[in-house]
């Protein structure tokens, strides 16, 4: 916001092209969370206590935004309001930065073992998640949704705001382009060991991390993608719709941008889930106690129960958040800002 809003006015526009949804899309996080307490238990509480800081950095960056959203409008000041602008802006750039490194440590492997009672101890640091391979992960990450943000803003907006938006959409395109296919370089090529199963899973075995046998080897995480050609799909549809997006969005296409930026983020994400399949958590200490889809899932009543949840609850929830966005729809402009100037942003 900071750089393709420059003036009051222009702000409060790209403000406004996510006001009325900022807070019940950020509830996704914590249903999120909720999720993988339910589904994964222990990949919940092995993950939050290894990434104790990271998800902290996350949380307190995501402070900004719901009172960077209430109350930066609430006082007419320059200096009142550009704070809250740089609130948000951190509040917006740090956690994709911090996703993206967690996803990089996880295809590295994290440094945690259980016990013989299955008590995980995390033996790494906070400092040891920002190596280098991480930190282009959190380049991907962030690149990544600011293509998603800068495409949503070139179809919400007009005029200045809206070639600003385009301009950004094409550099987060390149940009993602180069960290995606660079990290996907050095994960064959570099040197970085992934994860393999050495022993037979039994599905109807009850859950124990330990009662396996984990290998690692370099080119491991590239396993899936040789027994199953059509997973390359991702990648491509990765690379592709980050490209497509800007296209599309200089081509005045912008609703088709902002599908092929969606496209690239599905690409991107099932890419790393498609490489690391049937591993969520691996470790890099003791590869035995990698936690997989198998062996740290919850009980099946549980999962009963989320599915029917989800079939009856996910359409509703699909339904009225797309009626909002139909409300919604049109154009946000400085003319209708300035027409009302004593909205809520």
């Amino acid at each position: 916001m900071p750089f393709v809003g420059r003036q009051d006015d222009e702000r409060r526009v790209v403000i406004n092209t996510v006001g009325p949804h900022w807070d019940g899309n950020q509830v996704w996080f914590i249903t999120g969370g909720g999720a993988i307490f339910a589904a994964w238990p222990m990949v919940y509480a092995t993950a939050f206590s290894g990434f104790y800081w990271a998800m902290l950095a996350v949380l307190w960056a995501l402070f900004f935004r719901p009172v960077g959203f209430d109350y930066r409008s609430k006082i007419d000041n320059p200096t009142w309001r550009n704070t809250w602008d740089w609130g948000l802006f951190v509040g917006g750039f740090v956690p994709p930065v911090i996703f993206g490194v967690a996803f990089g440590n996880l295809l590295q492997g994290v440094p945690f073992h259980f016990d013989d009672f299955l008590a995980s101890t995390y033996t790494g640091s906070f400092w040891q998640l920002l190596n280098p391979f991480a930190l282009l992960s959190g380049v991907v990450s962030s690149a990544m949704l600011t293509l998603q943000g800068s495409t949503y803003l070139a179809h919400r907006t007009e005029g200045v705001i809206q070639k600003r938006a385009m301009n950004f959409s094409l550099a987060t395109a390149i940009a993602l382009v180069l960290a995606f296919v660079g990290a996907g370089v050095w994960l064959r090529w570099g040197g970085i060991e992934g994860f393999a199963m050495a022993s037979v899973v039994a599905p109807s075995a009850l859950p124990d991390p330990l009662m396996k046998t984990v290998v690692r080897s370099t080119g491991a995480w590239w396993h899936n993608y040789q027994i199953y050609p059509a997973t390359w799909l991702l990648p491509a549809l990765g690379i592709v719709g980050a490209l497509m997006a800007p296209m599309m969005a200089f081509a005045q296409r912008t609703l088709l941008a902002f599908v092929a930026s969606s496209l690239a983020i599905v690409g991107v994400i099932g890419t790393a889930g498609a490489a690391m399949f049937p591993f969520i958590l691996p470790s890099s200490s003791d590869p035995s106690s990698s936690l997989t889809v198998w062996d740290s899932v919850s009980s099946h009543l549980t999962l009963g129960i989320m599915f029917w949840a989800t079939v009856i609850f996910m359409p509703l929830i699909v339904f009225y958040t797309g009626w909002a966005y139909r409300v919604m729809r049109g154009k946000v402009t400085v003319q209708h800002i300035r027409a009302n100037s004593h909205s809520v942003y």
